[in-house]
């Protein structure tokens, strides 16, 4: 069965600046990657859960806020590894800081073969993007969405 995933494409003006938030993926192996490793909050849907619920879900577990507000739906998108993400844009609430996101974390052996359990922030930071500069930010998977969103706003 195919994965699906739900997330948010969370979005402000700032400054007359249309901005999306992304979030870095914590761990090891993510550490020194920058450009083509962010995503947008996002995560899998759990059995008989509502869609929309996992992405409000997922955010508030990676960013550590609630996320309300109007939620227009983007579509689905098929990633490279066939995973399905349903996504949403919403508007953020002003209190949203990148600065300030709490995210939960995960365990896994590292260093690798070592037998030691380590846990690690599932985000390890986010950050506010204009559009083009986002698009060089995102997994090239998730691009899609940010061009979707970028389509209804013309």
């Amino acid at each position: 069965m195919v994965q699906r995933s739900a997330g948010l494409l969370i979005y402000r003006y700032s400054d007359g600046t249309l901005e999306v938030l992304l979030v870095h993926p914590g761990g090891p192996y993510w550490a020194r990657k920058d450009d083509g490793a962010w995503s947008i909050p996002k995560g899998l849907i759990d059995d008989n859960e509502d869609e929309l619920g996992a992405a409000r879900r997922e955010a508030r577990e990676e960013i550590g806020f609630d996320i309300d507000g109007t939620f227009a739906p983007l579509g689905e998108f098929k990633q490279p590894s066939g995973k399905i993400i349903v996504a949403w844009s919403v508007e953020a609430d002003p209190a949203v800081n990148a600065e300030t996101i709490v995210s939960n974390t995960f365990e896994m052996e590292w260093p690798p073969k070592s037998g030691s359990m380590q846990a690690f922030p599932e985000v390890d930071r986010a950050g506010w993007f204009p559009l083009p500069v986002a698009a060089q930010k995102i997994l090239k998977g998730q691009r899609a969405i940010l061009s979707e969103f970028a389509a209804r706003l013309a």
